[in-house]
């Protein structure tokens, strides 16, 4: 449970259980209930690298659309 307490502390905004952290290549997403599941989104959102299925994928790309101006103006 540590482990799960440290990467949500790291993240640069949680959204609905998804961890969202900005790097210089984009982002990286991180399912907080599910660590087997992460992405790596480009700064535009394209989606670089994926374990999670499509749906969720659609899910986490709406959440990174609809918030991303947090990550980009570093409010979040």
């Amino acid at each position: 449970m540590n482990n799960i307490a440290a990467m949500a502390d790291a993240a640069d905004m949680i959204v609905n259980g998804y961890a969202f952290t900005a790097w210089n290549g984009g982002y990286r997403v991180l399912n907080l209930n599910r660590l087997d599941r992460a992405a790596v989104l480009s700064k535009d959102g394209e989606v670089l690298e994926t374990s999670m299925d499509d749906i969720e994928l659609t899910i986490v790309l709406d959440y990174f659309q609809s918030n991303r101006r947090f990550l980009e103006d570093g409010d979040a």
